[in-house]
């Protein structure tokens, strides 16, 4: 019997586990620590094994989380046998004759290519070999060309197929698909959006964006469009087989894998080593974020043996906190960490402490699932870590970092904005999930 509450148990490892990932502790070896020893005073060492025992193997037994190596296997095969290309050409010869086409062509390319990579750093990164060379190459300002790749590449994170998407159904027990579909709406949003910012910005200074000659007949340009079908054949698969019902996250996420491996093949482009690239990068990728979720999930049994989010919502209730004061507080507290946490390590730290308080509350969670995504896109371009600024930063080692960030500061005011629509107009988020069958 400890002499400390369940709560300030539960407090105290909060606190203890921040601290470790302060000092640059492993995220997800920070919440398993905390949560075996906490797990450990609060119950008892024989109750600790148990849970040990059983948390990971029920994971690995998850069929929701297979969807996460199957959506990663499928970007990478279309990152890897170059279907990015041909989507950042036909974008650039359409719309090169607006202000700042190249960079508009660089949006809707990473918000095409989204929907097939599921991660916005693989976005960033095979978007921005290809877009931000080009843009240079026409004397495009650094700061816009490489701050709209990091921008628009969070779009990985909003348009369907999403990583933490599946993370937070999981975590939230609620349906993947209607995320997924929730998503798609706030996602062609937010690149339009930041399509304006280019325009307004290049038509209001032309030197950021120096006009492109535009010598291509209408017949190449119809050519390169049509180059571009393996990306929406991949999307539609995908995205159809999901809003129509006809499959499951996890069957369309075999689907979409079973697309890419065949388009590539089809195209000529599946030799063997990007098949040998693709699969150990899935590998990778996934065995990194599946550590971070067995953390997650043994932190999240901590918090239940705690009480310490139970409590919380007891008193938010007891206060009378209305959702948006909540969302907005709590959003707060998101921005602040995102500034230093992977989008990753921040759902899943966010999640079990921060779940019960929304469910006590009476708020949507498909509703807070698209604003909490909305606060991990933000994250991802927030000093001092900024993933995708980073990313960018490791395929651009001739522009220096303070270029990139001052490029995403327009951009980043442009989130806010949407982030607000999304808050006050909660029916943009949830119109198409409420037409699923």
């Amino acid at each position: 019997m400890t002499m400390l509450s369940n709560f300030a148990v539960g407090a105290i490892g909060i606190a203890v586990m921040v601290g470790l990932i302060g000092l640059r502790f492993h995220i997800g070896l920070a919440m398993a620590l905390v949560a075996t020893v906490g797990i450990t005073i609060i119950a008892g060492p024989r109750v600790t094994y148990t849970v040990l025992q059983v948390v990971p193997y029920e994971f690995a037994n998850s069929w929701e989380f297979s969807a996460v190596p199957l959506f990663i296997l499928m970007g990478t095969v279309a990152y890897r046998s170059g279907m990015t290309t041909s989507l950042f050409r036909a974008a650039r010869l359409w719309l090169s004759w607006m202000p700042g086409g190249l960079a508009v062509a660089a949006n809707f390319g990473c918000a095409g290519f989204s929907a097939a990579a599921g991660s916005s750093v693989v976005t960033a990164v095979s978007m921005g070999r290809i877009a931000v060379p080009e843009m240079l190459r026409f004397r495009y300002d650094p700061a816009l060309a490489t701050g709209v790749v990091a921008a628009a590449g969070t779009l990985g994170v909003m348009i369907p197929p999403s990583i933490p998407m599946i993370l937070y159904g999981y975590f939230a027990e609620v349906s993947v698909a209607q995320l997924f579909i929730a998503g798609v709406l706030p996602g062609l949003l937010t690149a339009f959006v930041y399509t304006g910012v280019i325009v307004v910005r290049c038509w209001l200074n032309p030197d950021l964006a120096p006009p492109v000659p535009d010598d291509t007949d209408r017949r190449e340009k119809w050519r390169a469009l049509g180059e571009t079908w393996p990306l929406p054949l991949i999307i539609l698969v995908v995205i159809g087989t999901i809003y129509t019902g006809f499959a499951s996250p996890t069957e369309s996420a075999a689907f979409g894998a079973v697309a890419a491996v065949a388009i590539a093949t089809f195209q000529g482009k599946m030799q063997w080593a990007v098949l040998r690239k693709s699969l150990l990068e899935t590998i990778e990728t996934s065995a990194a974020i599946f550590f971070v979720v067995i953390g997650a999930i043994l932190l999240t049994r901590f918090m239940a043996f705690s009480d310490l989010p139970e409590t919380i919502a007891q008193i938010v209730i007891e206060y009378g906190v209305d959702k948006i004061t909540l969302i907005l507080v709590t959003g707060l507290i998101f921005l602040v960490l995102g500034c230093f946490l992977d989008p990753i390590g921040l759902l899943l730290l966010a999640l079990p402490v921060f779940l019960p308080i929304y469910i006590a509350a009476d708020i949507n969670l498909i509703w807070f699932g698209i604003i909490f995504i909305k606060y991990i896109e933000i994250g991802l371009i927030t000093p001092p870590i900024g993933v995708n600024i980073f990313a960018l930063k490791s395929i651009l080692p001739n522009v220096p970092i303070q270029t990139i960030f001052r490029g995403v500061a327009w951009f980043f005011v442009a989130e806010l904005f949407v982030l607000a629509l999304l808050i006050g107009f909660p029916s943009i988020s949830l119109f198409l999930p409420s037409l699923m069958r």
